[in-house]
């Protein structure tokens, strides 16, 4: 049985770049000065990443977002599925509002940009083992903004539902890059007649441009499911 005071953190790291592979393993060699850091097994893709992570039981996962077969968003959750006790750290070069807000639901417990230094990191990666949330300083400062505009966004998804069944096609036609005289010979409709379903779309969304209610659909549809 390990002693948890003295085994290695034992990682597992995700990254479509074997160049970047090697640069974070030989930062963290070169950072752990005497702590017992060990990358375990590395993966290029979220398949591999679930695989490997099942396979070896990490404690940490450091996980970047972008990956050639899905996104580190989506497999979040069946990260810790697969490999319960794991500490998930996003380690990626994205700062955007969205992929922060929607891995912290999924389950992450850390976001570090990898404009880090390597003592930040291996800090980083030990205080996520110990059970300690961890994001880096710029995006730790914006926590609270991401949280609220998140929380928006989910309020609007959520208004989605409310929409009539002949509002939402509508509003698929839109997003399909329909004109109002489009959608109003694909549904036997006046073109009044979709402009006033179109006003109770927007009304019911929240929103005042086509725009942002062609947004709201198309990220609605890509939100990942989290469990």
């Amino acid at each position: 049985m390990k002693n948890p005071a003295t085994a290695p953190i034992r990682i597992l790291l995700v990254d479509d770049s074997a160049i970047v592979r090697h640069g974070i393993r030989a930062a963290i060699e070169y950072a752990a000065a005497g702590r017992r850091l060990e990358i375990v097994a590395e993966a290029a893709t979220a398949a591999d990443a679930l695989r490997e992570a099942q396979r070896v039981q990490p404690d940490v996962v450091l996980l970047d977002l972008r990956l050639p077969d899905t996104s580190g968003i989506a497999i979040c959750g069946e990260l810790r599925g697969v490999a319960p006790s794991a500490r998930v750290i996003v380690f990626t070069s994205s700062t955007d509002s969205r992929a922060i807000y929607d891995v912290i639901v999924a389950g992450a417990h850390g976001y570090l940009l990898k404009e880090i230094d390597p003592a930040a990191l291996v800090q980083g990666i030990v205080d996520g083992h110990a059970g300690r949330s961890v994001f880096s300083p710029d995006i730790a400062g914006r926590m609270v903004d991401i949280l609220r505009d998140g929380h928006a966004r989910l309020d609007r998804a959520a208004c989605l539902q409310e929409l009539s069944p002949q509002e939402r096609r509508v509003l698929a036609a839109m997003a399909d890059g329909q004109t109002n005289k489009d959608i109003a010979q694909l549904l036997g409709l006046s073109e009044n007649t979709v402009k006033n379903y179109i006003g109770r779309v927007f009304e019911k969304l929240g929103v005042q441009r086509r725009s942002q209610a062609i947004g709201l659909y198309f990220d609605n549809k890509a939100r990942p499911t989290t469990p």
